[in-house]
């Protein structure tokens, strides 16, 4: 762990209150924002202070290794919550570190790092629900509870069609009030790609398996060996799909799980929600979906996959401890997706019926889990034990397991790895994929080796000296100004679901209350950020939805139209900050310093 104290390193401006361009936000979220004369302030400086303390809190990030983006915005923010009266210290913590601060022990104030967001907007049911609110996983590390937002939450997953775009618009409407999470933008995602080794690399998005399957080799030893290389050591040391610490989007993941369905991504970002593991399926009415698996399908060991599998699967993600303990023990991924379904009723060896709680777009949504063999999980319901270390009581080993090595019964299976050097899958050639009747992606090289390089910089030397064939992770964006691109080497765009935020803990003050979290979404200039800290190469946000779902009120037009920025061009204007939070209730002492009860 790696603590320092922030640095002021932007230029303030305490002078310009009055040439601030302020907009109405939405539903008055903004009335923070009246004007307070110096005098007024003083005042209240002066009274009701004997409870209350100067503001200091940390901020938790990632270091510069594991998520360059991350650590700058995180200095950015911590220099202008210090020029407005608010002590401010940085903690980095390691990918595997942080994720367990934040979203399994919620030891934290503040953080700021990437999301992994989704394509869908119901991901936002388990990120903000306050049933989520005490449970580890990205379903509500907030610890946010608003029981308005939770009935739109449950309205948007109840509707359908246009009802259901209307339901989610009521929704975003109130997060940008609320503010549990300030979104702050969405990289533009960047890879370096052979292009003489294969083709197709624009056909699929490579955040998903479809950016791996149905490549063109281009030469004659290009089929014996895809070479990714990747900047995050995560995949080589833990293929636990339920892992937290060690999953983000989990491509590697989907190479060897299959899913019901699966979300075909292209590179432009157009997707669509197609059969995959299952054969079809239909909706025998407005609430009960049946489910046609893809006859003879087997796991990587060789034993049948059956409709048994899928729902031990839907059973095991409620329940990890499958009923052996005395509360349930969920699994800290997936909790939205499975929630949808009620009821499971297996018919036979390949159909079963799911009784869907939901709309049926997101009872639909439910279908893209991975489906599990149950004869090698169900042994992992028990307590987990680790010598030396304290567990949390309900962790079953299913969640601590590091699951190397993998059986699964996706295109790839596991081959060997190396810690922070590798791991290698290989084709697994009885894939449904690869039958002749199956219009699907298929793997179509022998092995995928995917290495652990640490940088973007030494990773597009692997690519330019034909030692690698894609950078499986985004580039950063300092070096991709940098790239040369040739005939051989190509740059590929495509957009990103995942979202950089700033997350606040609403389990303690003053993070807990709206109007704190309103005001300090207004002191990040997310425009200036994006040119400052990404080049460019990302989009300012006022919500964290794909593009699809922003409403017209929330798009952004060059300034947040629901928060906007007290300054400009990246600089806080420091008296019209120091308004907003008197306005919002909190205290200035005669120092300077930001007083809140704590």
């Amino acid at each position: 762990m790696d603590t320092q104290r922030s640095g002021s390193r932007r230029k303030v401006d305490g002078d310009s209150a009055g040439g601030i361009s302020r907009r109405a936000a939405l539903a008055g979220a903004a009335g923070v924002m009246a004007s307070t004369s110096g005098c007024v302030r003083e005042f209240r400086s002066t009274v009701n202070r004997d409870d209350l303390e100067p503001l200091s809190l940390t901020i938790t990030t990632l270091p510069a290794d594991g998520d360059r983006e991350s650590i700058l915005l995180a200095r950015e923010i911590a220099a202008t919550l210090e020029a407005v009266g608010i002590d401010v210290s940085i903690e980095m913590r390691s990918q595997e570190e942080f994720r367990r601060a934040v979203v399994i022990n919620h030891d934290f104030d503040v953080y700021v790092g990437p999301h992994p967001g989704g394509l869908d907007p119901d991901f936002l049911y388990e990120t903000l629900h306050s049933l989520y609110a005490d449970e580890p996983g990205w379903q509500n590390p907030f610890g946010f509870t608003n029981l308005l937002v939770d009935d739109l939450l449950e309205a948007q997953r109840d509707a359908d069609g246009e009802q259901r775009r209307d339901a989610v618009e009521a929704t975003l409407e109130a997060l940008a009030i609320e503010q549990p999470f300030v979104p702050i933008c969405t990289p533009l995602e960047h890879r370096l790609v052979r292009d003489d080794r294969f083709d197709g690399w624009a056909d699929g998005h490579l955040a998903t398996r479809t950016g791996y399957l149905g490549l063109e080799p281009q030469t004659d030893d290009s089929a014996d060996q895809l070479r990714a290389v990747h900047m995050d050591a995560r995949p080589s040391q833990n293929l636990n799909p339920l892992n937290v610490e060690y999953r983000d989007r989990g491509t590697v993941i989907e190479l060897l799980y299959d899913s019901l369905a699966a979300d075909l991504v292209a590179t432009d970002g157009d997707h669509s929600l197609e059969p995959w593991l299952a054969d079809d399926w239909e909706w025998l009415d407005e609430s009960t979906l049946r489910v046609s698996l893809r006859p003879d399908c087997t796991f990587h060991d060789g034993e049948a996959l059956t409709a048994d599998d899928v729902a031990f699967t839907y059973r095991f993600l409620e329940d990890t401890a499958l009923g052996g303990s005395a509360a349930p023990a969920p699994a800290p991924r997936y909790r939205g997706r499975v929630a949808a379904v009620d009821d499971i009723d297996v018919q036979d060896e390949t159909t079963l019926e799911l009784t869907v709680g939901t709309g049926q777009d997101v009872g639909e949504q439910a279908l893209t889990v991975p489906i599990l063999p149950e004869h090698h999980w169900s042994e992992r319901a028990a307590a987990a034990t680790i010598p030396g270390v304290r567990i949390a009581q309900g962790t079953t080993d299913a969640v601590v397991t590091d699951n190397l090595p993998p059986v699964g019964s996706g295109p790839f299976q596991y081959h060997d790895h190396t810690e922070r050097e590798h791991v290698t899958l290989e084709r697994f050639d009885d894939h449904f994929t690869l039958r002749a009747d199956v219009a699907l992606p298929e793997p179509t090289v022998d092995e995928l080796r995917v290495g652990i390089d640490p940088r973007s910089t030494s990773a597009m030397q692997l690519i330019e000296a034909d030692s690698a064939d894609v950078t499986s992770s985004p580039l950063e964006s300092y070096v991709i100004d940098d790239v040369d691109e040739t005939d051989a080497v190509g740059l590929l765009e495509s957009p990103s679901w995942a979202f950089y935020h700033l997350g606040f803990n609403a389990r303690s003050a003053p993070f807990g209350n709206p109007r704190f979290r309103q005001v300090v979404a207004q002191l990040i200039d997310k425009a200036w950020l994006v040119e400052d800290v990404f080049h460019g190469y990302a989009r300012p946000i006022a919500t964290p939805v794909a593009d699809e779902w922003v409403p017209d009120a929330l798009e952004w037009d060059g300034a947040d139209p629901a928060m906007p920025f007290l300054g400009s061009n990246g600089e806080v204007d420091v008296d019209a900050a120091r308004t907003a939070f008197e306005e919002a209730g909190f205290r200035y002492d005669a120092d300077g310093n930001l007083r809140v009860r704590q």
